[in-house]
């Protein structure tokens, strides 16, 4: 059973799983914190910036099909804005230093 439990513990470290649950567990808490902030403070001003404010449940509908093109749009722009932090906290994390020239 010790054997199991350091073959076990020397997996954990080989391939880094106690950093990468980390950096999941710190992903998901900052999708849910940037969704919030675009929910709560950026929908709202696009809601009130677009005629009939409705936009987010706006569907196409052709024949019997319906096209919900809102609820993309809106999932388009949280995508985004998650995709724009991640890009800036890799920016200033992952800094690398240039390398200069002789």
């Amino acid at each position: 059973m010790k054997k199991v439990a350091s073959e076990f513990m020397e997996f954990l470290k080989e391939y880094k799983i106690v950093g990468l649950a980390i950096a999941f567990v710190m992903s998901m808490a900052a999708t849910a914190l940037v969704k919030s902030i675009i929910e709560n403070l950026v929908m709202p001003i696009v809601t009130a910036a677009i005629p009939g404010g409705a936009w987010r449940t706006a569907v196409l509908v052709i024949g019997s099909v319906r096209l919900g093109w809102g609820p993309l749009l809106a999932e388009l722009i949280n995508f985004i804005a998650i995709a724009f932090v991640v890009f800036i906290i890799a920016k200033i994390i992952l800094r690398e230093e240039k390398v200069s020239k002789k």
